[in-house]
């Protein structure tokens, strides 16, 4: 069988060379904007492309507003700064996510709580969050959500569409509208990808993109963060180290962070994003190749899903245990063909070993399963 998967892969990228997990493809406008913006001199964060940028991502995505940024990470930082999470705040998310998430919720100095995904969407699961909520939170007179058991605030619930597939974040947004809780959606893997209809990262107040190597288009490394009219103008302002518009005089009046996506960058993503629907269609196609082939396997391909078009981002394969998954993600990376594990959960890693979990049942079984097979958009 692993002989067989090695072979209908290399088919399908045509090489029995080395083949990525997920490559970036260029083949529109990338070089002809990257002159341009090089020509112009307004390569760091002014210029035409970044207003673009922005202005194309809210078409697309059907967000009032996006702001640009250097990465994923800094827009999951900024919406937590701008959902008023503060030292000592509890923010709840999922331990079956990539570490920015609880690396942003760090630096804020707040503590992650972790709930159980669902099977059927590698993502938060909803009826976790409402049950951890109803045993382990109370809301105050001043309506506060506060953990039981030392009364600190729980301020946001930041859910992953994880791998592109959309948790029932209508769901969640239910439950964190019920228990006063910010909704920041990490969509950093999910632009194409839509629930019900609805562009991921515009349930919430804010949601957070990223543009990495390895993402559906790339900036190289680069993010955004969808949000409201109103938002809009204060992420902004904060992400441009919070500087009072003057002519003559420097002056800063909040802490801000430099956090703009340089116009080089956005000139490279306004380039990609012509290509958008070109990718997201020849990602499906991968994807029913992907599960044609392994539908009378001894693996389970993941769909999307129930009322998701996703983007398949990363194609997903659930083994029957530990063993098998070793066993695969060695052969094929022995023959190379790229594969690999789900990230480590969170609750495992040392700097947030102590947080607060519910049982994690469900993490701890696709932790063991779990193998992300060559996705790259094929030409």
């Amino acid at each position: 069988m692993y002989e067989s998967a090695l072979k209908f892969i290399q088919d399908i990228y045509k090489t029995k060379k080395f083949i990525p997990l997920h490559e970036p493809r260029f083949i529109g406008n990338e070089k002809s904007f990257l002159l341009k913006t090089i020509d112009s001199t307004f390569v760091s964060s002014v210029g035409e492309f970044v207003d673009r940028f922005e202005s194309d991502l809210s078409s697309f995505t059907g967000s009032e507003k996006a702001i640009a940024l250097v990465n994923g990470t800094s827009a999951l930082h900024l919406s937590l700064v701008l959902s008023d999470v503060q030292p000592d705040d509890y923010v709840i998310t999922q331990s079956l996510t990539f570490v920015a998430t609880c690396n942003a919720i760090s630096y804020c100095k707040a503590e992650p709580i972790f709930i159980d995904v669902d099977k059927n969407t590698l993502g938060m699961s909803p009826l976790s969050l409402e049950t951890w909520l109803e045993n382990s939170a109370f809301i105050d007179s001043r309506n506060v959500c506060r953990l039981k058991k030392n009364k600190r605030p729980i301020k946001a619930c930041v859910p992953m569409h994880t791998f592109g597939h959309p948790v029932e974040i209508d769901k969640i947004k239910l439950i964190c509208e019920k228990w006063q809780l910010k909704l920041i959606e990490d969509a950093a893997e999910s632009l194409g990808s839509h629930y019900k209809g609805k562009h991921t990262g515009t349930f919430g107040q804010l949601g957070a993109i990223s543009f990495n190597g390895n993402k559906i288009i790339t900036t190289g490394g680069g993010g955004a963060l969808l949000c409201n009219k109103k938002l809009y103008k204060t992420g902004k302002y904060l992400s441009t180290t919070a500087k009072k518009p003057d002519n003559i005089n420097f002056f800063h009046d909040k802490i801000g962070f430099n956090y703009r996506l340089p116009n080089l960058n956005a000139a490279l993503g306004c380039a990609q994003l012509e290509y958008i629907e070109k990718f997201l269609l020849q990602k499906r196609h991968l994807a029913n190749a992907y599960k044609k082939y392994f539908k009378n396997s001894e693996f389970s391909f993941f769909s999307e899903p129930e009322n998701c078009r996703s983007n398949y981002w990363l194609n997903t394969l659930i083994c029957n245990d530990k063993n098998q998954r070793d066993s695969f993600l060695s052969y094929m990376n022995s023959n190379g063909v790229m594969s690999r594990p789900v990230w480590t959960p969170m609750h495992k890693l040392p700097m947030f070993s102590e947080a607060i979990c519910d049982n994690l049942l469900n993490t701890s079984w696709l932790e063991e399963r779990i193998v992300n097979i060559p996705s790259s958009v094929v030409i």
